[in-house]
């Protein structure tokens, strides 16, 4: 990492790319509140004996090429607890409800708005089962295709349950990667039901934009369908813009949106820690 962060893992995997100039930074975002309608001061409950943003921050700094790798939050306890285990700290405002909102903030302080070859990755923080390896697929796309400016991780759906929840949010594409629309509904159709065959996708909560794509996307309105199926990629898309999947297979990562999800996200590391 070329950050002064650094992780507690045992093993890390290097992984540079052809993105290494050093005139483009890659900017990593960690956008943390202990306010949740549905789960509470999440970020510091414990998950296998670790907070959770612990394990987020941890298994995202075992990407070696990020130029920064910061804790953004509005709560004094998140920013104490991030202090203690030596991770970089932005405080910014409490007003922000969506991630993306805090994260465009976070980069704006760090001088991320003006350059326009900066690369600003969120990296949420309800994602405790994310690897190393998928930032490499987000952010490629970014740095080796001008016209692309804001991607997202696109993890394949394996089975149907995952499919017909309404808690995934899962992602249309067109031949290019281009996304077309995201929603809660079980998409792509199929009359024949659900197959890996259709290639659903859902997403993962790992966005990059290039910097001035960030910023105004803050800077927009929020949308009628962003709003109806609750996903800011909808936004993006009703401003004109493109975004891109970053395909990815489908591995044992589950977002915890409530305490319940505690349970298989423990179950899926004590898995892990196995194999």
């Amino acid at each position: 990492m070329r950050s002064s962060a650094t992780s507690t893992e045992p093993e890390k995997t290097r992984q540079w790319g052809p993105w290494s100039d050093a005139t483009v930074r890659t900017i990593g975002i960690v956008p943390a509140r202990m306010a949740a309608s549905r789960f509470p001061g999440k970020p510091l409950y414990p998950i296998n004996g670790k907070p959770m943003l612990q394990h987020v921050f941890e298994r995202a700094s075992m990407y070696e090429c990020w130029d920064e790798l910061v804790v953004a939050t509005c709560d004094d306890v998140i920013a104490e607890f991030a202090k203690t285990k030596g991770y970089p700290v932005l405080m910014t405002g409490s007003h922000h409800v969506r991630a993306l909102d805090r994260v465009a903030e976070a980069a704006e302080l760090l001088g991320a708005d003006s350059a326009a070859d900066d690369i600003v990755v969120c990296v949420q923080a309800d994602e405790p089962l994310l690897t190393a390896d998928m930032f490499p697929a987000l952010i490629e796309p970014l740095v080796s295709r001008v016209d692309v400016q804001a991607t997202v991780l696109a993890m394949q759906i394996a089975d149907e349950d995952q499919w017909r929840n309404p808690d995934t949010v899962k992602i249309i594409a067109n031949a290019a990667g281009e996304v077309l629309y995201t929603s809660r509904a079980a998409v792509p159709y199929s009359k024949g039901g659900f197959s890996p065959e259709i290639a659903a996708r859902r997403i993962f909560g790992l966005f990059a934009f290039r910097a001035p794509a960030l910023k105004a996307f803050t800077e927009f309105e929020e949308t009628r369908l962003e709003n109806l199926e609750a996903c800011d990629s909808n936004r993006i898309l009703d401003m004109g813009f493109r975004q891109h999947i970053a395909p990815f297979p489908a591995v044992p990562a589950f977002s915890v949106d409530s305490p319940e999800d505690v349970v298989l996200v423990e179950a899926a590391l004590r898995e892990r820690d196995q194999t």
